[in-house]
């Protein structure tokens, strides 16, 4: 067996070689068609040219990257996850100086991303500078969406109401016709605009139904969020209506309460009045006596 391994070996290493050799050939045939104005440094076709270099792993991640194949090998029966957390156990286990080597070697692959970092950022135009900067703004802005979309999901927060249409699609979706999910979705919609306005108003009442849900389960699940803590969840709108309402309700509160202040003074008035007019009645029966 070691001799035919040995021999495969080398014919692969000798394919390589041929393919080394015709790039170059293809390479040297290009030079004597294109002018030397047209020709730049010949880049290696990897990631780190074209694109900027990828961030360095951590230690943990080194480790981890050791590890699973003697893991996998020892436990071929176990899943991904669990073969992570038996490694993400053995770490928590292992002293500093056990870790040492693994943080060290990450601290190196950090220091020399920053060289490369620098490097391939020395190399753009200020417009593919800007272009980096909007790309990253971007894939932050969906990181961060799809973060709130799992923080809203744990919390229970309703899911929107449906379509007339889409109630329809999801009830005929797997007799329709045609193999692809857009052929599919093609034939639903021509059978929608083909549906009788009787057969549609089904599907439309069922519409109306979900969004009562939707309001009801929302104003519940709102009313939760306030309870614990986390106005920052509520939509904009309802927090503008709770506003109106608490003004509102503080306006009422104002003016009974000052219409309960006018009453009392008319009452202390009356009371008033009939204190003085008491003592001007008995002087006139004296006088009659």
């Amino acid at each position: 067996m070691a001799p035919f391994s040995l021999l495969s070996g080398s014919i692969s290493l000798l394919a390589k070689s041929f393919s080394v050799l015709s790039c170059t050939g293809s390479l040297a045939r290009c030079t004597r068609v294109l002018p030397a104005a047209c020709l730049g440094p010949v880049k290696c076709l990897t990631s780190q040219a074209n694109g900027p270099p990828k961030r360095p792993l951590n230690g943990y991640l080194r480790y981890v990257q050791q590890q699973q194949p003697a893991v996998i090998r020892k436990n071929p029966e176990l899943k991904s996850v669990d073969i992570i957390r038996e490694i993400a156990q053995q770490w928590r286990m292992m002293s500093p100086e056990q870790k040492q080597p693994f943080e060290v070697e990450s601290q190196r692959a950090r220091e020399q991303f920053k060289v490369e970092l620098q490097r391939y950022q020395a190399q753009l135009s200020p417009e593919q500078i800007l272009q980096q900067s909007m790309e990253k703004r971007m894939r932050l802005a969906k990181r961060k969406a799809m973060r709130k979309k799992r923080e809203l999901t744990s919390l229970g927060k309703p899911k929107r109401p449906r379509s007339a249409f889409n109630i329809f699609m999801s009830e005929h979706f797997e007799e329709a016709r045609g193999t692809t999910t857009q052929a599919k979705m093609k034939s639903l919609m021509e059978d929608w605009r083909s549906l009788f306005s009787n057969n549609k108003q089904v599907y439309n009442q069922l519409a109306e139904d979900d969004k009562i849900r939707y309001k009801n389960e929302m104003k519940s699940w709102e009313d939760h969020m306030v309870e614990i803590g986390r106005e920052d969840l509520i939509r904009e709108q309802t927090l503008v209506n709770k506003r109106r309402a608490a003004q509102t309700l503080a306006k009422k509160r104002k003016t009974k309460a000052k219409a309960k202040k006018a009453t009392s003074k008319g009452k202390a008035k009356t009371t008033k009045k009939t204190t003085k007019s008491s003592p001007a009645k008995t002087v006139r029966t004296t006088k009659k006596t």
